[in-house]
């Protein structure tokens, strides 16, 4: 099943790509693995998945011991600032950064370990009271502040859109963070590189594609509806 549902979503990527004349390899898919079982996670592998999504650390790091060296894990999930440490060395992209407070907690525990930590800023674009992120109006001023930080790269942004019936109703959302996003390209802000866009899940990721993500985070569509282990 995770077989076949892969290569469906690729194939709408594909599609979206071409009805927005843009070249696919512009777009990473992340397999959203969040609360899926090894055994799943290792069928998305085997077939070609090599880039997945997790929201907790705990998880991530169980996961990170448990499979193959060559997963590219991304934190996409909020992550507490007393979790940081656990956390920067096996992620290639930290997704939800949506505080100064936590890009400095990251730098803290990256100046200790001596890395570079890859990010993106969240950016609640609907201002919605239930999700994290930066209100857009508060973006530029946070992003500059958060680019002084020297062991911390800002490579691009984020989003979570809103629940909607259809997809459509979020292409504003997508479109509006996409001209931000241009926008902040042109501005050429020291150590900030500007060129990964995060958005787009399994009931919009189309629309997102159409819309200038480079990233999309599909899990239901990869692996079917969410699974919680005991704990």
């Amino acid at each position: 099943m995770v077989r076949e549902n892969l290569e469906e979503v690729n194939n709408r990527i594909l599609a979206a790509c071409k009805r927005a004349g843009r070249n696919p390899e512009e777009v990473t898919l992340i397999a959203v693995s969040k609360t899926k079982p090894a055994v799943m996670i290792s069928e998305a592998y085997s077939a070609g998945a090599r880039d997945f999504g997790e929201n907790k650390v705990q998880e991530l790091c169980e996961k990170h011991l448990a499979l193959p060296e060559d997963i590219r894990w991304h934190m996409i999930g909020h992550l507490q600032r007393n979790k940081v440490k656990q956390v920067i060395d096996k992620t290639v992209l930290i997704h939800s950064v949506d505080s100064i407070r936590l890009a400095e907690q990251i730098e803290e525990e990256a100046a200790r370990k001596n890395l570079i930590v890859d990010i993106l800023l969240e950016v609640n674009v609907a201002e919605e009271e239930s999700k994290y992120g930066f209100k857009l109006g508060e973006t530029e001023s946070a992003l500059r502040r958060i680019a002084s930080l020297p062991h911390v790269k800002i490579k691009g942004l984020m989003t979570i859109a809103p629940f909607v019936e259809k997809s459509e109703e979020n292409r504003p959302v997508f479109k509006k963070l996409r001209q931000f996003y241009v926008d902040m390209q042109s501005k050429n802000v020291d150590n900030v590189s500007m060129n990964m866009l995060s958005m787009g899940m399994t009931g919009d990721y189309e629309i997102a594609i159409e819309e200038g993500a480079t990233l999309v985070r599909v899990g239901t569509g990869i692996f079917g509806t969410r699974y919680y282990m005991n704990t």
